[in-house]
């Protein structure tokens, strides 16, 4: 059944000025309740069991820093779901209370209800990833700021991360050139700002329903299959060379490729929401990195080798 101010076509048609309001109780129905402190119980307990396993593996600088960061993203998102009136959770924050990892899986949050058209997907994917982004770039500046330089060889069982390009060009610019034999070592803001353009890039991949998958399918709706394809087969290419990638292949194979359409596939993005996701996609350059964790696959299983036989021999 047709909402009550017609369908899509007729929505479509309106004034571009007129009430945003007006606009989307005319799609949707009346907004969405915001949630009670009561059925948000859950949030709250992952973001406080989050916050204590930062605080655990990293510090008390990388928990305020990171945690800056995805609640940055994740409500970025959320804000942007209540101003469409799109029936949206609270964050879920993912803890991981795991030594040499960052104490966190990052966070998410669950849409419940139709996205209105393409400019409102378009707002809703962008605007996670530049709300942390931008939250990023200072603990960036900061992490450099923090570094160190050290022989290369005083820490060799630590673990070693590849680099972002905008890592590098923070590092070059506060730092300077690295000199030759030694290497940078990062303390906790350095290891909050990693992860959070670590985690920027992975959400800005355009697959499936990524912000980044979001963005492409708002930007080419025709093509949107092609991309996706090929994103996936990206990934698939990078498990091959590092085993760092295994999980998250396997989770986007689980969620799929395909994207549901929204309400209005119809009404075109105007020029300004279009330089918007160019912009993001450039942050998504920027911000990846082809090898998260410098470990091969032969360190990999040698690594499951050592688990497997200490706890079954």
């Amino acid at each position: 059944m047709d909402p009550p101010g017609g369908p899509p076509r007729a929505v479509a048609s309106r004034p571009p000025d007129e009430d945003l309001r007006a606009f989307r109780e005319s799609l949707l129905g009346e907004d969405p309740a915001p949630p009670s402190l009561r059925s948000a119980w859950l949030n709250v307990l992952l973001f406080a069991l989050t916050a204590g396993s930062i605080y655990v593996v990293g510090g008390p600088l990388m928990a305020v820093a990171l945690l800056s960061i995805l609640v940055a993203h994740e409500m970025g998102h959320y804000v942007i779901c209540r101003r469409y009136g799109v029936d949206a959770t609270l964050p879920f924050f993912i803890p991981f209370p795991v030594q040499m990892s960052f104490g966190t899986l990052g966070a998410f949050i669950r849409m419940r209800s139709h996205i209105p058209d393409r400019r409102a997907l378009m707002d809703i994917g962008v605007s996670g990833p530049l709300a942390g982004f931008f939250v990023c770039l200072p603990v960036l500046v900061l992490g450099a700021l923090e570094a160190k330089f050290a022989p290369a060889d005083i820490d060799p069982y630590g673990m070693r991360f590849g680099e972002p390009l905008l890592f590098q060009w923070a590092l070059h610019l506060v730092r300077g050139p690295t000199p030759e034999g030694m290497d940078v070592f990062i303390g906790p803001l350095g290891r909050a700002a990693w992860f959070g353009l670590f985690v920027t890039a992975l959400n800005l991949m355009p697959i499936g329903q990524l912000d980044g998958g979001h963005m492409a399918y708002a930007l080419v709706r025709e093509r949107y299959r092609w991309v996706s394809r090929a994103g996936l087969a990206a990934c698939l290419v990078l498990l091959y060379f590092r085993p760092t990638w295994l999980l998250w292949t396997l989770l986007l194979l689980a969620l799929g490729r395909r994207h549901p359409p929204t309400r209005n596939d119809d009404r075109p993005l105007n020029p300004g929401r279009v330089a918007i996701g160019v912009l993001g996609f450039v942050v998504f350059a920027v911000c990846f990195t082809p090898n998260p964790a410098l470990i091969t696959w032969s360190d990999f299983l040698e690594a499951w080798r050592a688990l497997f036989d200490l706890v079954f021999t």
